[in-house]
């Protein structure tokens, strides 16, 4: 099976001479042999092209350095003698360069003891059969395909296998158990019983795992588009219990005088999936459809002759936030005070698609969310689960109309990332008074005014406002070129 030609990429020629030159056999190896046999590649973009891992039976670094000779102009080779691997850029591909090795595990750490090995070796230790795919590059078996443990067959049956011992290869590292949920996520395959038992037998190793490289798998178990299904299996093999507790607490059903809920757990795996249908939408807006139900966990509550309730269990969610942030190491800054503020809020918008509701409660809300407004609407919609194909009608039309008059009242009013139109030096200017408390509460008057509808967002309605709640203070108005300011 000669699949060079198949490929037609110059840079395997031009490597092939390179690693005779040197007298070392070399291969393409893993997600790049993986790809191009599902034709993930061919539907790549020249300018989104697959990296390409080459293994060589002696040392990368030296291959990558005796490659770069025959590329013109001659690229930058990025090494790291600690790895003894070397990366080099053509045409848009990342080519990295490794000497093929065997490993060997202590029971307290995934950083494996290295030794130079074969390709056999090298093969043994891949995480699983289909990233275990090899291509020759060599002159005697020139494009040949080597395939020791079945990956090919595997690749179309859509099944991931680990090439030895599944006990072994998750207890050796951890994270090829969440590896093994993400590729299954992202390429639709079905992880093999017998492997899977082993994850939910070992998931305890995952505690040797640095936090970073965990979520580093979870974000793009994240970005995929039907994520409930990784973290579904996250749940079934128990791996999710240790990364995301308070998300598991939120599965069952509890049923009370014939009054029960929905399963809260399954409910956002649904709106997690219909965020995710958009492809731009941001990864922090798929965190904050993940968590946006956590505080139900603490305000469930049963009322006699009402049923279930959850009060105020957006604002118990957003205080919960924090806390997940920092231990899962996710960024302290925009990204927390984002996802935190969507959550909060993640209820108004409901509350406002009455016809009653008032122009001033639509300004608050574009007032307090600016640009993430639209963020907003956009989980809302998304938790709309119900199965009655006729509540979701109602609901998606209600929510566009609540949008309609959103624009219209932000097109009139521009309250969207608001800024008063009268600043604290307009203030002193107009009344004989240096910075003061009094200033803000002048400002905070005048933003209720226009929040309320009382006068326009504009600086002359504003600027009488101003003047009016002065003289309310008993503020003395300035005297300028022997006028008082009116």
């Amino acid at each position: 099976m000669n699949l060079i030609s198949a490929i037609n990429d110059n840079i395997f020629q031009i490597i092939t001479h390179a690693a005779r030159n040197i007298k070392q056999d070399c291969y393409v190896i893993g997600g790049y042999v993986r790809d191009f046999l599902l034709g993930v590649n061919k539907e790549k973009k020249d300018d989104a092209k697959k990296d390409v891992d080459i293994l060589t039976i002696g040392e990368g670094i030296k291959l990558a350095k005796e490659v770069s000779k025959y590329i013109t102009p001659s690229p930058k080779i990025n090494i790291f003698k600690r790895f003894g691997t070397a990366m080099l850029e053509y045409q848009n591909i990342k080519i990295e360069f490794v000497g093929s090795r065997k490993e060997s595990y202590n029971i307290c750490s995934r950083n494996p003891i290295i030794a130079p090995g074969s390709l056999q070796d090298d093969q043994n230790r891949r995480d699983f059969t289909i990233n275990a795919l090899a291509i020759s590059l060599n002159k005697t078996n020139y494009g040949q395909l080597i395939d020791p443990f079945g990956g090919l067959l595997d690749l179309k049956k859509k099944i991931l296998r680990t090439p030895l011992n599944s006990d072994i290869t998750y207890s050796d590292d951890p994270l090829r158990m969440i590896r093994a949920i993400r590729f299954a996520t992202q390429l639709k395959f079905m992880i093999d019983k017998s492997s899977f038992q082993s994850i939910k037998k070992n998931k305890h190793r995952i505690s040797i795992i640095s936090i970073e490289r965990i979520v580093e798998e979870l974000h793009k178990i994240i970005l995929t588009k039907n994520p409930s299904v990784g973290i579904l299996l996250l749940y079934n093999s128990g791996l999710l219990q240790t990364i995301l507790p308070e998300l598991t607490l939120l599965q069952g059903i509890e049923e009370k005088y014939g009054y029960k809920h929905k399963d809260n757990f399954f409910h956002t795996l649904k709106v997690l999936d219909n965020i995710s249908k958009n492809k731009h939408n941001t990864i922090w807006l798929r965190w904050a459809a993940l968590l946006h139900d956590i505080g139900k966990t603490n305000t469930k509550k049963f009322i006699p002759k009402i049923g279930w309730s959850f009060h105020a269990h957006e604002l118990v969610g957003s205080r919960m936030i924090s806390n997940i942030f920092k231990r899962l190491k996710l960024p302290q800054g925009y990204p927390m005070k984002y996802v935190t503020k969507i959550i909060k809020n993640s209820s108004r918008p409901i509350a406002l698609i009455s016809d009653n509701t008032s122009d001033s409660a639509i300004r608050r809300l574009l007032f307090d969310m600016g640009d993430d407004l639209d963020d907003l609407i956009r989980l809302c919609v998304a938790d709309i689960t119900t199965k009655n194909i006729e509540k979701e009608t109602t609901y998606k039309k209600n929510f566009f109309l609540l949008v309609r008059r959103i624009k219209k009242l932000e097109q009139q009013d521009r309250i969207k990332n608001w800024k008063s139109p009268i600043s604290g030096n307009d203030i002193m200017n107009a009344f004989d008074i240096t910075p003061c408390k009094t200033i803000g509460i002048i400002k905070n008057y005048i933003k209720e005014s226009i929040l309320e509808g009382r006068i326009y967002n504009e600086y002359h309605s504003a600027y009488l406002m101003m003047l009016k709640k002065g003289d309310e203070l008993g503020l003395k108005r300035k005297i300028s070129n022997g006028n008082v300011v009116i």
